[in-house]
C-alpha cells in the first residue's frame, strides 16, 4: 500500500511540475518585442546565386556559377564558374574574382529584344532606376541576379588555369 502512495506522489509531482511549466509566462524585456530585420533590396541569397549564368559583352554565354568562395569573415573572396564543354561534358571550372563579374537584373539582350526592338505586346518596364536602395524588397522581386556579364572571351576562359578544390598543388 505505500508503494503506492509514494508512486502516485511521485506522479504527481513530475506532472505538477510540467503543468507550473506551461502556465509561467516570460517576463517582458525590450529586446522580445523588437521587430526582426527585413531583407533590403539589393541583397542576394547566396545559395541563388549557385547556377546564375555569366555572359560576355557580347551576349555569348560562357557557364555558369557553380560555387561561392568565401574568406573566414564572410567576405566573397572567388566565384568559381563552370565553363566550356556541351551539357557538362568537358566543362572546367575557373575561379573569377567578384569584381570581374557585374551582376544584372534585366534579363539577357539579344538581337530580337534590342532596346530599339521591344517585342509586340511586351510590358513596359516602369520600375524606377535608382542606385539608392529602397528600405523593404519588393513581394515580387527576386532572390538573385538575373545575370552576371564577365568581360572576356571564350579563348581567354580557356587560357585560365582550372580551379581546383584540393589545397595542395
Amino acid at each position: 500500500m505505500s508503494q503506492r502512495i509514494i508512486i502516485g506522489l511521485l506522479a504527481t509531482t513530475l506532472l505538477s511540475g510540467f503543468a507550473f511549466a506551461q502556465s509561467t509566462t516570460p517576463a517582458p524585456n525590450a529586446t522580445a518585442t523588437a521587430v526582426a530585420p527585413k531583407s533590403q533590396a539589393g541583397e542576394w541569397r547566396g545559395s541563388k546565386l549557385i547556377g546564375v549564368n555569366i555572359y560576355n559583352e557580347q551576349n555569348e554565354k560562357l557557364g555558369a556559377i557553380s560555387e561561392i568562395i568565401l574568406d573566414p569573415a564572410g567576405k566573397v573572396t572567388g566565384y568559381v564558374v563552370g565553363v566550356g564543354g556541351f551539357l557538362g561534358m568537358g566543362e572546367r571550372d575557373i575561379l573569377v574574382e567578384p569584381t570581374k563579374i557585374k551582376f544584372v537584373n534585366e534579363p539577357v539582350r539579344s538581337a530580337s529584344n534590342a532596346p530599339g526592338n521591344p517585342p509586340a505586346g511586351a510590358p513596359t518596364n516602369t520600375r524606377p532606376v535608382s542606385n539608392t536602395p529602397t528600405a523593404t524588397r519588393a513581394a515580387n522581386e527576386q532572390w538573385y541576379p538575373d545575370h552576371g556579364i564577365l568581360n572576356a572571351t571564350k579563348d581567354q576562359l580557356k587560357a585560365m588555369p582550372q580551379f581546383s578544390y584540393n589545397s595542395s598543388k
